[in-house]
């Protein structure tokens, strides 16, 4: 026997590689059964994957999920600090359009309120103190810029009140609802007949403008506007104070009071017009002729005369 076959490693490593030889062509060639090994190779393969992806796929899934949460999570914070700047922008806006409307209204003032003869100052209101909420506010105006006490201060919609204290660079408004007994305005009703009394401060039930020291005689209507008369020196005339809602006689049946729904908003005060009042207007609003007064006192001094008159012929 030659030495080749006497060696049992190298025939069976040949039988191997022949059998490998076989089966690899055998594989390859065109068919489509699979052989029982061949399918044996491919299921153990895909139980072997099938047991991998399940958790694989879950364990991807979670991850996937977890960023998408964080993602959408980012998202919200983001629309979240959006809806807030929309919501301050809008608040800003609203602000903004109602400053707006206050200075559009305080170009059209003096042809209003037929101001053109009188120096209108724009003030800011800077100052009102919670607990006097109803009595007073700072303005940003002074004696610097020709602010004196007890002019008068306005805003588009009405009188509101008048320079209580001035320093050099600020003031304080007295409001009109200010409950002191010194706070006393001469006004009158837009009307044909004369009507004269004073506001004194609000009627702390019902929150309207007290009208007082009417006469009796005179016919009220609810409805009627209210306006200074310029006859006390301070105010120019018809300055709009409010509009009567109620009336009634005062408790000793001598005058009458009414009560005025005033016309400015005292509870929303941004800009404000102080009015000055030149000597040359003081001397025409208080006019002897004007409103009627002059006949008034011109029949009460020709009545005392007749009294005297009387009375000197009755002592003779």
């Amino acid at each position: 026997m030659t030495p080749f076959f006497s060696n049992k490693r190298l025939i069976i490593l040949l039988v191997c590689m022949i059998i490998l030889v076989g089966l690899i062509g055998y594989s390859m060639s065109d068919r489509r059964d699979l052989s029982w090994p061949e399918q044996f190779v491919q299921d153990t393969v895909g139980w072997v994957q099938s047991a991998f992806s399940g958790p694989s796929h879950i364990a991807a899934g979670f991850f996937e999920s977890v960023s998408d949460m964080r993602n959408l999570y980012e998202e919200n914070q983001v629309l979240k600090s959006h809806l807030d700047e929309y919501a301050t922008i809008q608040v800003e806006v609203n602000e903004l359009r109602r400053r707006n409307d206050e200075l559009e209204g305080a170009i059209d003032l003096k042809e209003d309120y037929d101001l053109m003869d009188y120096t209108v100052r724009s003030a800011l209101v800077i100052q009102r103190s919670p607990d006097r909420w109803n009595e007073q506010v700072g303005i940003n105006k002074g004696a610097q810029n020709g602010i004196e006490e007890n002019m008068a201060v306005i805003t588009s919609e009405g009188l509101i009140g008048k320079i209580d204290q001035v320093s050099q660079f600020s003031s304080t408004i007295q409001l009109l609802s200010d409950q002191d007994i010194l706070n006393r305005i001469s006004a009158t009703v837009d009307a044909d007949e004369a009507v004269q009394g004073f506001i004194e401060g609000i009627d702390p039930e019902t929150g309207y403008l007290q009208f007082t020291k009417i006469n009796i005689d005179v016919e009220l209507e609810n409805g009627q506007t209210v306006v200074t008369s310029g006859l006390g020196g301070v105010f120019p005339r018809n300055l709009q104070i409010g509009e009567i809602v109620d009336y009634e006689y005062d408790e000793f049946g001598l005058t009458q009071t009414a009560y005025v729904e005033p016309s400015a908003d005292f509870y929303q005060l941004d800009y404000v017009m102080v009015v000055e009042r030149s000597a040359d207007k003081l001397e025409e609003d208080i006019d002897p002729d004007a409103e009627g007064f002059g006949e008034s006192e011109n029949e009460d001094n020709a009545d005392s005369e007749e009294s005297n008159n009387e009375s000197g012929d009755e002592d003779s």
